[in-house]
């Protein structure tokens, strides 16, 4: 997710008219949806000229789509529009492990430790929510073995969290499945 600024207050009905792949509705939310193909994102457009990317696969995608969208406002009439303050907001990566995980276990090791960045209450989410602090990123940890991983500002930090966690997970293998 990335955030940027169009330079220009935008009349949000207007664009909604003209523009394609653009919805508007003012009494749902307060921003114009606007949604192009390659890349696959979508863009969260506010009359005060903020923009809120989402979807991209990559940092890079995510700025050729904040690019792409101002050259469409522009084509329809906005012609004072100019990107600046791009920034990447919220990376999010996931992956599988490879094996099932005991949450049970995961969650009392992690209490036991001390650790305070540790929930799992299955009755209201299925995954265990680990919260690290360096680097400061959330792990979805599910018995399938899948993750998710979020709120990362680097590429890096993904990464990081992932080779911080990966050995405790195996820790926690659920061992009865093949």
């Amino acid at each position: 997710m990335s955030t940027a600024y169009l330079n220009a207050k935008l009349d949000l009905y207007d664009i909604g008219l003209k523009g394609r792949n653009v919805e508007y509705k003012p009494k749902r939310f307060a921003a114009a949806i606007m949604r192009i193909r390659d890349p696959k994102t979508t863009a969260l457009i506010f009359a005060s000229g903020k923009m809120v990317c989402t979807g991209a696969k990559s940092e890079q995608d995510s700025k050729t789509a904040a690019l792409a969208y101002a050259k469409q406002l522009k084509k329809i009439g906005n012609k004072d529009v100019k990107l600046s303050d791009f920034k990447i907001q919220n990376i999010v990566g996931s992956h599988d492990v490879g094996f099932t995980i005991k949450l049970e276990t995961l969650l009392s090791k992690t209490v036991e430790s001390g650790a305070k960045d540790c929930r799992y209450e299955p009755e209201l989410f299925p995954g265990l929510i680990f919260r690290m602090n360096k680097p400061k990123v959330v792990l979805l940890i599910f018995a399938s073995g899948k993750i998710v991983l979020t709120g990362a500002k680097e590429r890096k930090e993904i990464y990081d969290a992932y080779h911080r966690i990966k050995d405790l997970l195996k820790v926690h293998k659920n061992k009865t499945t093949t």
